[in-house]
């Protein structure tokens, strides 16, 4: 094996993640806006597993939605697109539960659900909510076998520091549900990629360029060697920032990661850039987010998915 990905193409697909931190949006808006992504030929939408931002200069104290019980809703309320979060924080619950909620919904969308999964990062919402946040790549590399396992249709048996199962097994029989790592931690790829779908990574971690993409792109080529994979079995998912508004951002500029900006025609030429990098799927972060910057982009997404 080489970490050259020689596997054919894939089409590209693109989605688009859902309000997180940028203003409070009551449900009703969020389903118009999953409905609007679907009218409009999005692949896939997606939400943060995030409990509570506490306030920054640049925004007040915000709290999203609880991901799994929205996704569950949103599974409901859709027929064609893909969901996952993006991505779920594995510390957040117990891991066989998480499992079971997994695949729960991925029989509520009739197999549309992706679990996106990593270790989580923000301490503050840990400290929040009363949940232990220390070691927390040692409690992932816990609990990635037993979600796995359980989401395979296996029984689970495991006893470690942080998690343990005994004789495990989700029943009704789980469907399929994919697994996305989203992580560019060496150790973490090193417990993920041996049986992980695909991986994705965001916005600022390749600095939002089709260069800073392949660059990226190819460590993770070597990481999948290095577990044992294919490279081009796992499919490849970035992040994008759309702005299509600079006047008001509603996500921070970062100067070494500039927005995606400019006609329905630009964009899509830099999204097609993305894919030619090696970007399966690509998920727009957009701002502002509305169900009106939804369906405004469907040209774009038209034209680069041609």
């Amino acid at each position: 094996m080489t970490a050259a990905n020689t596997s054919p193409r894939r089409p590209l697909r693109i989605g688009v993640q859902l309000p997180e931190v940028e203003r409070p949006v009551r449900f009703t808006e969020v389903m118009a806006m999953a409905q609007a992504a679907e009218e409009s030929g999005f692949a896939s939408v997606w939400v943060g597993d995030h409990l509570l931002y506490r306030a920054t200069a640049a925004r007040s104290e915000r709290g999203p939605y609880e991901a799994w019980t929205m996704l569950s809703a949103l599974a409901a309320v859709t027929e064609r697109v893909e969901l996952g979060p993006l991505v779920a924080c594995a510390a957040f619950h117990p891991p066989a539960v998480l499992a079971k909620m997994a695949a729960t919904i991925g029989e509520i969308s009739s197999g549309r659900f992706v679990l996106g999964i990593g270790a989580g990062w923000n301490t503050e919402e840990f400290d929040a909510f009363g949940l232990p946040h220390d070691k927390l790549v040692g409690r992932f590399a816990e609990a990635f076998p037993i979600i796995r396992g359980l989401l395979a249709g296996e029984r689970v048996s495991a006893s470690g520091r942080y998690a343990s199962v005994e004789d495990a097994v989700l029943l009704p029989e789980p469907p399929r549900v994919p697994i996305m790592i989203g992580s560019n931690g060496p150790r973490m790829l090193s417990i993920a990629l041996p049986h992980a779908d695909a991986w994705n990574t965001w916005w600022d971690d390749y600095g939002n360029t089709a260069e800073g993409f392949a660059s990226l792109n190819a460590r993770i080529s070597a990481a999948a060697v290095e577990a044992g994979r294919e490279p081009g079995d796992i499919l490849r998912s970035a992040c994008a920032l759309v702005m299509l508004d600079e006047s008001a951002p509603e996500r921070p500029i970062i100067p070494e990661a500039p927005p995606i900006t400019g006609t329905p025609t630009q964009i899509a030429a830099r999204l097609r850039e993305l894919h030619e990098a090696g970007a399966d799927d690509i998920i727009l972060v957009v701002s502002p987010i509305t169900e009106a910057s939804i369906r405004t982009l469907a040209e774009a997404v038209a034209l680069a998915t041609a």
